[in-house]
């Protein structure tokens, strides 16, 4: 029982803030310390189950719980919308100020969440495709043909001829 403590509190050490950052970038900060603790109870009664590559197990398990999380905020939300017979305004980002980061919000808001998740987790999370295709239960190969037409699809929503890299995606703002 010491050696499951010894080996779950090393990966809490070592993975514990990249899981808080993909909460966060997922849930808002509000939500994300729910999807952390909930993420690293499942890695505790599930220790057996976690790879020695463990991150790409725990971006998977909390991508999971944070879909769960998405659906109860927009069923609360709803419901609060419902209750007050009108639409709860958007939240005011002053970062949204800058055009470019205007244009890519928009875009990636147009696509699909299949393909923002393969844009995030290469972008955000810099994930190597193996790994980001671990999280989503792909092949490596899959991963990079999502990757490849994500970016495509993101470059049209754009206007522009090359499909766009890393620097071009908000590191927040979409969930």
């Amino acid at each position: 029982m010491q050696a499951d403590r010894d080996r779950f509190e090393a990966l809490f050490v070592a993975h514990y803030a990249a899981v808080v950052r993909y909460a966060v970038r997922r849930v808002g900060a509000d939500a994300a310390p729910e999807v952390v603790s909930e993420t690293f109870l499942v890695a505790w009664r599930r220790l057996a189950d976690v790879p020695p590559n463990a991150l790409p197990w725990l971006f998977a398990t909390a991508r999971r719980i944070a879909a769960n999380e998405l659906r109860r905020q927009r069923r609360a939300r709803a419901f609060t919308e419902t209750l007050a017979g009108r639409a709860a305004p958007e939240p005011v980002d002053p970062a949204d100020a800058i055009d470019a980061r205007l244009r890519v919000r928009a875009a990636l808001a147009g696509m699909s969440e299949r393909d923002r998740e393969v844009l995030r987790l290469q972008a955000w999370e810099q994930l190597a495709p193996a790994d980001a295709a671990r999280v989503l239960g792909c092949t490596t190969a899959a991963y990079k043909v999502r990757l490849h037409r994500a970016r495509r699809r993101l470059a049209a929503l754009l206007g522009d001829a090359q499909p766009v890299g890393r620097a071009a995606i908000p590191q927040e703002g979409l969930s």
